[in-house]
C-alpha cells in the first residue's frame, strides 16, 4: 500500500514536471487535472507546499501564483541579465510582432479592423498568436469576431492586466523604438519572444487564405 507522504511527493512531483514542460502559467484547473484531484484547496495547498521547496532549494527558479490563481515556474529575475544572450529568440517574425502590438494596444477590436489596417497577408499570422495563446477571438455575429490579447500574453510580456495601465506601457515601450517602417498608429512591442514560425497547420476555422 502507497503512504500518504509517498503519494504527495508524486503529485508534488507531477506539478512541478507539468509547470516545467508548459513554459508558462497554468491555471488551477490544469493543475487539478494533473494530480487528479477534484479539490482547488488541495492543489493550492500543494503549490504552495512546491512553492517553499524551491524557496529552500534557494537555486535559480522559483514558483510563482499569479492573479487569477494562475502558477507559473520562472527564472528568479536576478538571472535575467546572466542569461538574457541564451533566451532572446525571437517567437515571431518583426511583421507579426506589429500585428500583436497592434491589437495589443487598441482591443478590444474587430478582425476586420485589424484585416483593414495590416493587411490581408495577416490571416496565417493571427492564426499563429492564437496557437501561442497571445490572442483570443470571441464571435460577435455570423461574420464578425473580437480579438483581445490573454492573461498569457499579460505575463509574458511582463505587462499588468489593467488595460488603461497597459496603453501607458504599449506608449512607453514605442516611445523608446526606433523602428522607421512602423507608423505611429501601429505601435509595435519591442520585446523579444520565441520561434520565428509564420504559419501553422491547415484547416484552422475562420482564417480564410489569401487567393493565389
Amino acid at each position: 500500500m502507497i503512504s500518504d507522504s509517498l503519494k504527495n511527493k508524486t503529485k508534488l512531483t507531477a506539478l512541478e514536471a507539468a509547470l516545467y514542460a508548459a513554459g508558462h502559467p497554468l491555471g488551477i484547473e490544469e493543475l487539478m487535472h494533473v494530480v487528479s484531484s477534484k479539490s482547488e484547496k488541495v492543489v493550492i495547498g500543494l503549490i504552495n507546499e512546491l512553492i517553499h521547496k524551491f524557496e529552500s532549494r534557494n537555486g535559480a527558479l522559483e514558483i510563482k501564483i499569479l492573479p487569477g490563481n494562475r502558477v507559473v515556474m520562472q527564472l528568479k529575475s536576478t538571472y535575467n541579465s546572466l542569461v538574457r544572450e541564451f533566451t532572446h529568440k525571437p517567437l515571431l517574425k518583426t511583421s507579426s510582432l506589429k500585428t500583436l502590438g497592434y491589437i495589443a494596444y487598441y482591443q478590444p477590436i474587430e478582425q476586420g479592423q485589424v484585416i483593414e489596417s495590416r493587411g490581408g497577408h495577416i490571416y496565417s499570422q493571427l492564426r499563429h498568436m492564437e496557437e501561442l495563446g497571445l490572442i483570443i477571438r470571441e464571435r460577435v455575429d455570423e461574420k464578425r469576431f473580437v480579438i483581445k490579447t490573454t492573461p498569457f500574453f499579460g505575463d509574458y510580456f511582463g505587462i499588468g492586466a489593467n488595460p488603461e495601465n497597459s496603453k501607458m506601457q504599449f506608449k512607453q515601450i514605442f516611445e523608446h523604438v526606433k523602428v522607421p517602417e512602423i507608423k505611429v498608429q501601429e505601435p509595435v512591442i519591442s520585446v523579444p519572444l520565441t520561434d520565428s514560425r509564420d504559419g501553422l497547420a491547415d484547416g484552422l476555422p475562420q482564417y480564410p487564405r489569401p487567393a493565389n
